[in-house]
């Protein structure tokens, strides 16, 4: 057994959760989206955005909603099925973000106040008042204002107005000449083809989040388990993966994790990501993880005694440890 020492991550962004910003006025490159994922298209808007702000002093700047404003109406319509699954909890968006260069994100509320906000509203009392925007780089098809009657058109009249300049941008499409977004990526996720998604995101996918206690059944049958919570109607596909624990030793720490609700032994609807640590043990309550994952093993199953359970758990664990064995990681 390996006694691995602990360690943590953090997120350089500042997140403003209202506007105008209370302590600043310097000028800001500005971009919107919901940027679930943080995909590669994402990553090249983010690119351009801290590329101009760079040039110029600015600050670079995202403006993004909670919750996704599909959600909010899908659930103010009573229709739960159009709500959109999460690819990234807001704590792993805010860290990508960060990641690329952004300083400043703005995370508005998403409720009736601003689905009835007017667009020249939105452009004076957010972007203008609110961010002192100066760049605006945004997809040609973006709308906003009450019932998305704002167009590109509109920007640039109130830009020219209010000293912004406006900016458009293309759908980012891959090698394949296929158009990179956050719904083939969840597409991916749900079917569990962990390396289509990695090719959208740019990188593997992974959860992060606190370590929280559990059942503690897993340390009773001979797997312990490191549990974590989910993003709300978590994208990825319920099931077992070969997975790496980032961020709790100086090194990645090999794993396989049970993603879903426990049928076996849990009457339980939430969803909880449950990994064990391969030949290493540790405490780590309390301790923020990221779990990369790498394969997909297999369903979440309900079986009918925990012996069968214990026995499919066997399983997992060595397929995981052949696959480490088999790509070297």
């Amino acid at each position: 057994m390996q006694n691995c020492k602990l360690s943590g991550v953090k997120s350089a962004s500042k997140i403003y959760r209202s506007l105008p910003r209370f302590d600043s006025d310097r000028p800001s490159a500005v971009t919107i989206g919901n940027f679930d994922g943080v995909h590669r298209g994402h990553q090249a808007i983010l690119a351009r955005v801290h590329a101009l702000a760079a040039e110029r002093g600015w600050a670079p700047t995202v403006m993004t909603f909670e919750p996704h404003p599909r959600a909010y109406f899908a659930t103010r319509g009573q229709r739960p099925e159009l709500i959109p699954t999460q690819i990234s909890s807001l704590r792993d968006k805010i860290w990508s973000l960060a990641h690329h260069g952004i300083e400043q994100v703005a995370l508005e509320r998403f409720n009736q106040r601003l689905a009835e906000m007017s667009a020249e509203t939105f452009i004076e009392q957010l972007l203008v008042r609110g961010l002192n925007t100066r760049w605006l780089l945004v997809g040609a098809d973006f709308r906003y204002g009450h019932k998305r009657s704002g167009d590109i058109d509109l920007l640039r009249k109130m830009g020219a107005k209010h000293g912004f300049e406006v900016e458009t941008i293309a759908d980012v499409a891959d090698e394949n000449g296929h158009r990179i977004s956050s719904s083939e990526v969840r597409t991916a996720l749900a079917v569990g083809d962990l390396e289509r998604a990695a090719h959208l995101l740019g990188h593997t996918y992974h959860i992060s989040g606190h370590v929280i206690h559990g059942q503690k059944l897993g340390r009773s049958i001979g797997y312990p388990t490191l549990n974590l919570r989910v993003p709300p109607l978590c994208a990825a596909r319920s099931g077992v993966y070969v997975v790496r624990a980032h961020g709790l030793a100086a090194h990645a720490i090999h794993g396989v994790a049970s993603l879903g609700v426990r049928p076996t032994v849990s009457d339980s609807s939430q969803v909880l990501l449950e990994v064990h640590l391969l030949d290493c043990s540790l405490d780590a309550y309390g301790k923020l993880t990221r779990i990369e994952f790498l394969s997909y093993l297999r369903d979440e199953e309900k079986f009918p005694d925990l012996p069968t359970m214990i026995a499919a758990i066997d399983i997992d664990a060595q397929n995981a440890r052949d696959y480490f064995a088999l790509h070297g990681l």
